[in-house]
């Protein structure tokens, strides 16, 4: 489906701005400088990330670990390394390998409340050879990393998926999801390895487990608040069907799915809450698509490239017809089947550098005559067979991918098509389905969400990172609010991945700078980090404020999960503290970020921690920064 430019009207009539006498107008005066331009420019001189497509893994984890008051950055390179990117005021950088391997879901806060931040990290298991438990880093204001001995009970040993702080028994400290991709012999005695971990001041106990019901990669997890009660609940996805569960304020949760959702959603690869309308409740968005299968191939006829995508088992690619000199860029492969075998007698080719990264090679056809008889070995199979053509197979059980360039024609892949996300409304407690009515109507394949307000109109909006096609260019859509329950789609965001054979994975708000303008971060599965400004220009001409949330001093309680209400020339707004559309980590960004329109002054903030205690601050004038709460 092609997508219409956003048009100088639609923009014009989206323009809310809140004037400093409280009265809501709308701008609808036709202005040059609102033309549709890229919203967001990709900058490398702030992000000197590492230029190598790795196998990424979720969104990148935002959180303050040196406590300076800019919000640092964590990248999962999965399988190869974590990596911290320092900010140092408004510059990352270069990264740091924290740690090396399989790493998945990662989650940060003082849990102890020893005034450092504490990392824990899910750990895989080799699928399920390599059973390890989480393991946990403290930071200091130094930048020293030490590593947290076991509990006298160490966290279970598992293959991990989920790791998400929260306060779920409103008691001031933090708790722990601890959810693992379950094991056939867990699933065969109908035991649950969802895990949940009491905090009793100085380590974590294992208190409960969710029900059995996830199984495969079902475990990614929302935390939210559908009831209004300010206990955390639970969305839990990934495999099959969404299903809700109500926190009981024990640490207990009880599955709701059938009286909250309005039927059952399937397909969806991110969630993300968001007030979208400014009523105080949390709505929620999804984004659905369809993962690439096995044997799947995408082809450019204007550029001539062919990428594919295969695992679980033996797959051809003939007919092939390249000529003399076959150009692959970032073929990925997994340890222990990286190896590409070439012509007759599928001799092994020598890569002359590291080869968990994408590699690309540059074969000649007298280097690679022939096809072997036989394919059974384990690896990449390449060889020219006459005629200009080449022929490809690849057997193994991990995912593998790669582009082929040069390729004359290839037949049509009979692709499924797109989904539509879903915008579900909260009344009293239930969601009740608008997205055809708030505008979210295009069918692609969305990967990932995250919830900002891009133009700083006083209104959240959703961006949204598709899966692409790997043969070309990946832009992310941002649909703006305009402040009447309705989104307009902007395809022309800036938010570009050039790199090919990569999938839209992660995506994640950040004012990196501090400058009042949300800026994103944004991670491709067999491709690259990329830092995005925010240069749009209706968000220069708005307003700002930012709450800084820091602990609350009686009993040392955590700004995480905090609730952040502003009232503002009659428009209220709330937020949570860390809220993120990651699937299987959470950030901790403790500034809190709210767009005000042309409103000159916020008349309240209130900071409501996970304990139910609130403080509240009156006359903050627009575009400062707000501190609330006490900072180390």
């Amino acid at each position: 489906m092609i997508r219409k430019a956003f048009k100088l009207s639609v923009i014009s009539s989206m323009v809310v701005g809140f004037l400093t006498g409280c009265q809501l107008t709308s701008s609808t005066k036709s202005d040059a400088s609102l033309l549709p331009v890229p919203m967001f420019k990709e900058v490398t001189n702030d992000f000197p990330r590492a230029e190598k497509n790795l196998r990424q893994w979720d969104t990148p984890v935002v959180a303050d670990l040196d406590q300076d008051g800019y919000p640092d950055l964590l990248m999962n390179d999965h399988g190869f390394s974590l990596r911290v990117m320092w900010n140092n005021k408004g510059n990352y950088s270069k990264p740091y390998d924290l740690i090396m391997g399989d790493m998945h879901g990662i989650s940060v806060a003082d849990f102890d409340k020893d005034g450092n931040q504490e990392i824990i990290i899910s750990r895989g298991g080799g699928s399920g050879s390599n059973a390890r438990n989480s393991i946990i880093y403290r930071v200091n204001k130094n930048r020293k990393f030490t590593v947290v001995p076991d509990f006298k009970e160490p966290l279970a040993f598992m293959r991990g998926r989920t790791v998400k702080f929260t306060d779920a028994d409103n008691d001031g400290d933090l708790d722990l999801l601890n959810f693992a991709f379950p094991s056939k012999e867990m699933i065969q005695k109908d035991k649950s390895e969802s895990y949940i971990y009491e905090n009793n001041g100085t380590e974590l106990i294992l208190n409960n487990v969710l029900p059995t019901f996830v199984k495969a990669d079902g475990q990614k997890t929302l935390l939210t608040d559908f009831n209004g009660d300010n206990v955390i609940d639970l969305l839990i996805y990934g495999h099959d069907y969404v299903r809700a569960f109500q926190g009981q304020g024990d640490l207990t949760f009880k599955q709701v799915t059938k009286s909250v959702l309005p039927t059952k959603y399937r397909d969806v690869n991110g969630i993300a809450e968001i007030d979208y309308d400014n009523d105080g409740d949390f709505d929620i968005v999804m984004t659905r698509g369809h993962e690439f299968v096995a044997g799947e191939t995408f082809f450019n006829e204007q550029t001539k490239t062919l990428g594919f995508y295969t695992k679980r088992g033996k797959f051809t690619f003939d007919g092939l017809k390249v000529g003399d000199v076959m150009n692959i860029e970032n073929l990925q492969s997994q340890w222990p089947n990286k190896a590409l075998y070439l012509g007759e007698s599928a001799y092994e080719y020598m890569y002359p550098g590291e080869t968990h990264s994408g590699r690309d090679v540059r074969l000649v056809n007298s280097d690679t005559l022939g096809f072997p008889d036989t394919t059974e070995k384990k690896g990449t199979y390449l060889g020219y067979v006459g005629n200009q053509e080449w022929r490809l197979v690849v057997n193994m059980f991990s995912p593998s991918s790669g582009i082929l360039h040069g390729v004359e024609s290839y037949p049509a892949y009979d692709h499924k098509p797109g989904l539509s996300d879903i915008l579900l409304e909260n009344v009293n407690g239930k969601y009740v389905d608008v997205s055809v009515k708030a505008g979210l109507v295009t069918a692609e394949n969305n990967m990932a969400i995250a919830i900002a307000d891009v133009d700083n109109n006083g209104f959240q909006d959703i961006v949204i990172a598709q899966r692409g096609n790997i043969v070309t260019k990946n832009e992310s859509v941002v649909y703006l609010n305009t402040g009447k329950k309705t989104f307009e789609e902007n395809v022309i965001t800036g938010l570009i991945s050039t790199e090919l054979g990569a999938r839209g994975m992660g995506i994640e708000p950040v004012d990196y700078n501090k400058d009042g303008r949300v800026d994103f971060v944004q991670g491709n599965e067999r491709g690259k980090w990329h830092l995005f400004k925010n240069t749009f220009d209706i968000a220069a001409k708005h307003n700002f404020v930012t709450v800084n949330v820091g602990t609350l001093a009686q009993d040392k309680v955590s700004a995480l999960g905090a609730l952040v209400n502003i009232e503002a020339c009659g428009n209220s707004q709330v937020k949570r503290v860390g809220s993120s559309g990651a699937t299987y980590s959470l950030s901790f960004d403790q500034n809190v970020h709210f767009g005000l329109g042309q409103c000159q002054e916020v008349s309240k903030v209130t900071v409501t921690w996970s304990n139910n205690v609130t403080q509240q601050a009156k006359a903050i004038k627009a575009n400062t920064i707000l501190n609330i709460g006490q900072f180390n």
